[in-house]
């Protein structure tokens, strides 16, 4: 019988919860991008109800803070694709920030599109922000997933 070290045991229980070990690719494809959608989800609440973050931020309009955020964590998901990695340098950067870029702002346009359209409840409106945030952010994974399915 095997007899596993502990740090060795312990490592493997985290990775089981999705806890990856603190690596340079790690922290910029997986942990980053994990940042860049928690800042997307409060982005959606942000757009979707301006008054709640106020409550939770009070002194400063947190709106960029989580822009970037989410923007950045985006780009470096997209970097990470099969398709983005094929191309030249300056291509993938170019490629990572147009994507990210479109979504993320593609994103809370349709947010302001949305508040503007349904009924004034503020519950209705973060309801819809955080299921179309979620929606749109599963059907992005998807399809560049798909996508990368296709690559040789």
């Amino acid at each position: 019988m095997a007899v596993s070290s502990p740090s060795g045991n312990a490592q493997s229980s985290l990775e089981k919860y999705g806890v990856k070990p603190f690596t340079k690719s790690n922290i910029l494809h997986y942990y980053a991008p994990l940042y860049g959608v928690a800042n997307y989800g409060l982005l959606s609440v942000n757009v979707m109800n301006p008054n709640l973050m106020i409550k939770i931020s009070p002194k400063r309009d947190i709106t960029n803070f989580l822009l970037v955020g989410s923007v950045v964590g985006t780009g470096l998901y997209i970097s990470n694709t099969k398709l983005v990695k094929s191309a030249v340098a300056k291509k993938q950067v170019m490629y990572s920030a147009c994507g990210s870029l479109l979504f993320t702002f593609g994103s809370v346009l349709m947010w302001a599109v949305l508040r503007n359209v349904l009924p004034d409840n503020k519950y209705l409106a973060v309801a819809a922000g955080v299921a179309s945030g979620v929606t749109l952010t599963a059907v992005g994974k998807e399809y560049l997933e798909f996508i990368d399915s296709k690559l040789k």
